[in-house]
């Protein structure tokens, strides 16, 4: 059987638009990292890993979200290609990120526009590496704890200090229990969420817009696996990343719906 030049055009044609689609939904994928670490607290307390790939299952019901997670900073550059923002969910981030052989790349990411959250204590940088770390850490995200000035476990309302940011959104003032860090460095970043504890209100989260474009969210909250489990929460901390993604935050705020099982905490390693 002969086949007309014009079947094979249109056939080509076709197929050439097929690539271009896939291409166009490949272009339109906004790729987050999530590095997490190994456990190094009580159970139940500081679930790096866990809670990344948790919060994976959240990002993952926004359209055009493409999520990996990492433990430790990655060591396949494949995970970091076009990515554009990072969540850093372990032990101060300041020396995760500035203290490795891979300063330079987090430097020239940063420098590209690329978004950085932290959780917990992730937003922090040690006392002793102050001096030397902390005008870059600071550039990155106009704020930080210094670990360890002072600590406060308990219950507090979760205040919003900038209700109409996107990061607000979708969810209202409740009552929190998290191990609180007091007396944060604000220097360049917007607050945005505060508590009250030992008579004194605490900055716990602030947002950050750099000179080159990219987006800051630190968060000193996290210290217990549970909270993550209030839906108020995870929605707080997940338009925190799409905000550092430049996703437009939905008004309701993210989607952030999970079952009981996903929700849940692996079983307790035996010792």
């Amino acid at each position: 059987m002969k086949l007309s030049l014009k079947y094979f055009a249109t056939t080509a044609v076709f197929f050439g638009l097929l690539a271009g689609v896939a291409g166009a939904d490949e272009k339109a994928k906004t790729k987050i990292l999530l590095i997490g670490k190994q456990p190094d607290h009580p159970w139940g307390t500081h679930m790096y890993l866990h809670t990344c790939r948790m919060l994976t299952k959240c990002l993952q019901q926004t359209d055009g979200v493409e999520t990996v997670v990492s433990d430790g900073w990655p060591k396949d550059a494949a995970k970091l290609k076009g990515v554009k923002t990072i969540v850093v969910y372990t032990t101060p981030a300041a020396e995760l990120l500035l203290d490795g052989p891979h300063r330079d790349e987090v430097d020239l990411l940063m420098k590209r526009g690329v978004g950085l959250v932290t959780i917990h204590w992730a937003s922090a940088v040690h006392k002793k590496n102050l001096d030397r770390l902390g005008d870059r850490w600071l550039s990155y995200m106009g704020g930080t704890w210094v670990s360890n000035v002072g600590l406060s476990t308990g219950k507090s309302p979760l205040k919003q200090l900038i209700p109409k940011h996107p990061i607000c959104r979708g969810w209202s003032e409740y009552e929190l229990h998290d191990e609180f860090y007091l007396n944060p460095t604000i220097v360049k970043a917007k607050s945005l969420l505060q508590v009250t504890t030992k008579g004194q209100d605490v900055v716990v989260g602030w947002a950050h817009e750099r000179k080159d474009g990219g987006r800051a969210f630190g968060t000193t909250l996290g210290h217990y696996y549970r909270n993550f489990q209030i839906e108020a929460f995870r929605r707080m901390i997940v338009n925190g990343i799409l905000w550092t993604a430049h996703i437009d935050v939905p008004k309701g705020g993210a989607p952030v719906t999970l079952s009981e099982k996903e929700l849940a905490l692996p079983p307790k390693p035996k010792k």
